[in-house]
């Protein structure tokens, strides 16, 4: 069975660090581009960044743009967030996904195949 799992969500104040990491299992993703999203009580999940098979590419929403990094060890299946300067507003469920083809760029719309269940940042002031 494939599972995404994603791990390093906590509880940080406004201005700290946090890396987010997603472990694939069941499967492998090498060939497939990979993404993290994120949700907000009541709001639909949005693209956060995402990256291509080989990590040469990189997409980032206007919101976090300059302040995460999206990459990956294909090596260990896994895709990473590193988030710096963390502001309130980022607080949310992040979720990593997995393209269900291979060879394409991530999308920034919810057509992934593969979820993770998500983990929770929040951040203070």
């Amino acid at each position: 069975q494939v599972q995404l799992v994603e791990s390093g969500g906590g509880l940080v104040q406004a201005g700290d660090s946090l890396r987010l990491s997603c472990v694939a299992s069941g499967r492998t993703f090498y060939g497939n581009a990979m993404a993290w999203f994120r949700q907000f009580p009541g709001k639909e999940r949005e693209f956060v960044a995402g990256i291509t098979w080989n990590g040469r590419f990189t997409d980032y929403a206007d919101s976090v743009q300059g302040r995460f990094t999206i990459s990956r060890d294909n090596a260990k299946n896994l895709v990473s967030l590193e988030m710096h300067s963390l502001k309130p507003e980022d607080t949310a469920v992040y979720y990593c996904a997995a393209d269900q083809e291979v060879g394409r760029r991530p999308s920034t719309r919810e057509e992934y195949m593969y979820w993770g269940h998500g983990t929770q940042v929040t951040v203070s002031s």
